[in-house]
């Protein structure tokens, strides 16, 4: 297939880059196979990586550490640079096969690839803004203030619904902040991975720069247990379920590492009386069938005044009609197909809760016959008390509820487990003020007439509460993958203690 063969892929693949230009020859460790989720053929082969393999690997990340530590940091925005410029250069190449692999429609294939060149221009200025702090020591003659220093080796365990991105927010940080990154990706997205790994090995080679990044893949958990565990890896960066996460923080916990989580989100939208639906409805639509559902920030729920409930209702129902379901690659297309077959069996699981906790079937709920995972986009109207609301169904389901006061909203809003992204449409000052105040949203990010779905890479990512806390991409993002260092120094020839304190020899 042509777009395979530009990236350097073939039908079999070595997934464990080991450093120093060489890949494992490993056959005997387990095999991933790609498979293109709108069609169920098979894309490829990805051989895994065994414990020798591991072990090489991590010694080759450590030495590469010890190199690239010593580098300053704006030669290392250098090298980002030389990776975004491959990225451009590849960028139709890379968002097909994000699409082909993953299942999003090309806009968004493309425009994940575009999220990869925009937090590497962003790394490439923040090379020269590393800052750190001066403050007044209470001593005389001396000096005090803090730098900061990169951890090490950084861990990337990412997901499927943003096989490419999401690295890039982490690697791309982490690489000018000092450190090596290995990389272990989504079993259900190899491809993608090696595609990165193989642009970044030629970008970084050809200008001499040492290994930056290293990949492995496993077909079980034991290999990816003991990445978690190993204390060589300062930093665990995961992104995926809150029930995996909770798992990988007690682990690099019991370490007394740092782990950096991205988990669950079951966002929400508050329609007001004074909302522009003509902006809400967009925002909404695109929002919950957007990557078919499977984005953390997809909106969930949506909480609409009762007073003009009928309205939106019958104007988003217009909108799904319009939603072209089919082929990735087509740009015709709309909404993709499900990832995987076991996301079409938790999509059919969560229709039939839905229904039985009195849900209101307004539109779809159905699979599509035929190849492919595809499924149709489906509202319900949901009654106040719902189970299945607090729930979040990777897939395109949208719930509807009511409200008569912004306060019951705000409540409703926040009254679940996760707390990632939300959003209000309204023209009201106030009523948006009061959202983004300390009284409103607990979510880790909060909008004003603009959906859920999506961020700018200029703002830190993330949420509170099951989505695990961490941020990254933009603003101070880049303190996640360095050691903060305060310093004194004593200039004078005394040595006065602090507060006071005598102690004559």
């Amino acid at each position: 297939m042509g777009i395979l063969k530009s990236l350097d892929l073939h039908a079999e693949n070595a997934g464990t880059y080991l450093g120093n230009g060489e890949w494992s020859h490993t056959r005997d460790a387990g095999v991933l196979h790609s498979i293109n989720p709108a069609t169920g053929e098979e894309l490829g082969q990805v051989f895994c990586t065994s414990e020798a393999d591991y072990a090489v690997m991590m010694n080759n990340a450590q030495a590469a550490f010890a190199k690239w530590r010593m580098i300053p940091a704006p030669k290392r925005g250098e090298a980002i640079r030389l990776i975004n410029e491959a990225l451009r250069k590849h960028k139709d190449a890379l968002g097909a096969l994000v699409s082909m692999e993953m299942g999003k429609i090309r806009a968004e294939g493309l425009g994940e690839v575009q999220e990869m060149i925009d937090i590497g221009d962003f790394a490439i200025g923040q090379s020269r803004m590393l800052y750190g702090n001066t403050m007044h020591s209470e001593r005389p003659l001396h000096r005090m203030y803090e730098q900061w220093h990169p951890l090490g080796i950084i861990g990337v365990i990412s997901a499927f619904n943003f096989p490419v991105a999401v690295w890039a927010w982490n690697a791309f940080l982490a690489a000018i902040c000092g450190n090596v990154t290995i990389w272990k990706p989504s079993p259900r997205t190899p491809l993608c991975a090696l595609a990165v790994q193989k642009l970044c090995n030629r970008a970084l080679s050809d200008a001499g720069f040492p290994d930056l990044f290293f990949l492995f893949n496993s077909a079980g958990i034991e290999l990816a247990q003991a990445f978690v565990d190993d204390r060589r890896i300062p930093l665990i960066s995961f992104t995926g379920s809150t029930q995996v996460g909770r798992s990988v923080a007690e682990r690099v916990a019991l370490r007394l590492g740092r782990s950096l989580l991205e988990l669950g989100g079951n966002n929400a939208m508050i329609i007001e009386p004074s909302a522009d639906l003509d902006m809400a409805i967009p925002s909404i639509a695109f929002g919950a069938v957007g990557t078919a559902g499977q984005r953390c920030t997809s909106t969930r729920r949506v909480f609409v005044h009762e007073s003009i409930a009928a309205n939106l209702e019958a104007r988003l129902l217009k909108a799904y009609k319009q939603v072209r379901i089919g082929d990735p690659l087509d740009d015709s297309t709309l909404m993709g197909p499900l990832n995987s077959k076991d996301a079409v069996g938790h999509f059919l699981k969560a229709i039939s809760r839905a229904k039985a906790e009195g849900g209101e079937l307004l539109c779809g709920g159905n699979p599509i016959e035929g190849d492919g995972n595809f499924v149709e986009p489906t509202i319900f109207r949901m009654p106040a008390q719902s189970a299945i609301v607090e729930h979040e169904t990777f897939a395109p389901i949208l719930y509807l509820l009511t409200y008569k006061t912004l306060d019951e909203a705000i409540a409703l809003q926040n009254a679940v487990p996760q707390g990632l992204s939300s959003a209000i449409f309204t023209n009201d000052m106030r009523q948006a003020e009061q959202f983004l105040s300390a009284m409103g949203s607990d979510c880790g990010i909060a909008n004003v007439n603009i959906g859920t779905s999506g961020a700018e890479i200029g703002g830190a990512f993330g949420g509170e509460k099951d989505t695990g806390g961490g941020r990254e991409s933009g603003s101070d993002s880049w303190k996640a993958y360095m050691r903060r260092q305060t310093n004194t120094i004593n200039w004078g020839s005394t040595l006065p203690l602090a507060q006071g304190i005598k102690f004559d020899l």
